[in-house]
């Protein structure tokens, strides 16, 4: 007769069972941003999420995870009357650029555009570039690290930056060198995108910049790896069709993806465009009609929206996010954080697609989460809290996630985890 050591037999099933570094439990709602059956962020109530390392093991009811993980050597954190959700993905931004616009942007509460024109005062996207280019490459780190912190602060864990306010070879090489560092020295995953056609510069023709930014720019981009993402701002007064086109293309032979500003003030085809090249997001959509929409549908382009520079512009057209996702598209929020929109906490961008936009609170969670993964290509690692995915997280110190878009100007967020690392703690 053969006796059992029990003893023996728990140190078995431990050895069988994944071991957490870090353990989440009992969360009020674990918003796995997962779809089911009729619901659309996947809640779990009394919910428990199991890291190891950087990324996620276990993702269930307390119960669930608790018998599915060894948690023995685990560091807890009781999430009780808390929301568990995923790190907010910011897919739209101009995160670098030099000084402020803040002279053009309080004059145009009371002025006309041309009144503050007269007034001397610069304005738009050429006065962001003279701006940047009087920076150098570490205060331009500086102060977009400042804005990093607090993004961080505020749940997001993925911010995309753009350069565009170079408009010549060696400033917009700069710019993307300013993504690098800030990779390597702060938490936030940076994804970069080359956009040297976000204008023209003044000194220059439009076709010899155009031949600049193919023949210069984006051979210099790729083979220093800078980016992962081409843009061109293909609306009226920008870039046509065809030389957005021409533009994209050259990116997409150099290895970097496609993406597109347009619609955004008038509707000139590059929704279109977008489709008929796949491109993985067409940004803005003020102007988009039905019939783009479900060609974007069709091809799988992200729609991506941003409600804080509607409202920071007072735009003339709003986008119809209804009329989009009634077509069948994706579509993710972003904070198009610039001069112009100086937007950094995602949970305001929540607000006013709720408010403003007719956004449920569920939409505008998985806008704000897994489409935005979606609009950078990185779904696969991130955006959901499933395993296998990165522990990108944020414990919001509300009951309900609805809590989120319900007090206005409230920042929810008590603790951010970065690929399984607190990074973010602070009072409830």
């Amino acid at each position: 007769m053969t006796v059992l050591d029990p003893t023996s037999a728990r140190n078995e099933a431990c050895a069988a069972k994944k071991r957490a570094d870090l353990l989440i439990v009992g969360a009020a709602q674990v918003l796995t941003c997962v779809p089911t059956s009729g619901d659309l962020v996947g809640c779990i109530e009394n919910g428990s999420v199991a890291i190891a390392s950087e990324r996620i093991i276990a993702v269930g009811s307390t119960a669930e995870v608790t018998s599915q993980v060894d948690t023995a050597s685990a560091q807890i954190i009781d999430a009780a009357g808390k929301v568990v959700v995923p790190g907010f993905v910011d897919c739209h931004t101009h995160l670098v650029f030099g000084g402020s616009r803040v002279k053009e942007y309080a004059a145009r509460m009371t002025r006309s555009a041309a009144e503050v024109k007269a007034l001397g005062i610069p304005t738009g996207i050429l006065a962001t570039v003279a701006m940047t280019r009087a920076e150098t490459l570490g205060r331009l780190v500086e102060s977009a690290k400042q804005r990093l912190q607090q993004m961080l602060r505020c749940g997001t864990t993925t911010v995309e930056s753009k350069s565009g306010y170079g408009l010549n070879l060696a400033e917009e090489i700069k710019m993307l060198e300013v993504n690098r560092v800030l990779q390597s020295t702060q938490p936030v995953d940076i994804v970069s995108t080359f956009l040297g056609a976000h204008d023209f510069p003044p000194d220059v023709s439009h076709e010899r910049y155009i031949e600049t930014v193919i023949n210069e720019m984006i051979p210099q981009v790729a083979e220093r790896r800078l980016a992962e993402f081409c843009d061109v701002y293909c609306d009226d007064g920008y870039y046509t069709v065809e030389e957005s086109r021409r533009i994209l293309d050259a990116g997409a032979k150099a290895g970097l993806r496609p993406k597109i500003h347009t619609d955004a003030y008038s509707n000139i085809g590059g929704a279109d465009l977008a489709a008929s090249i796949s491109a993985v997001s067409a940004d803005h959509l003020n102007y988009t009609e039905r019939p783009a929409m479900r060609r974007l549908a069709a091809a799988g382009v992200i729609g991506v929206v941003m409600p804080a520079l509607d409202f920071a512009v007072q735009h003339p057209r709003p986008f119809d996010a209804r009329a989009m996702l009634s077509e069948g598209m994706t579509l993710a929020l972003a904070t198009d954080l610039c001069p112009g929109c100086w937007a950094e906490p995602m949970q305001f961008i929540m607000q006013l697609a709720c408010r403003l936009y007719r956004f449920s609170p569920a939409e505008a969670l998985l806008a704000a989460t897994w489409g935005a993964a979606k609009a950078l290509s990185l779904d696969g690692d991130r955006g959901t809290l499933e395993a296998g995915k990165f522990a990108d997280i944020q414990l919001w110190s509300i009951p309900t996630y609805e809590d989120v878009i319900y007090r206005l100007g409230h920042n929810a967020v008590q603790t951010v985890i970065k690929r399984g690392r607190i990074v973010v703690q602070q009072e409830a």
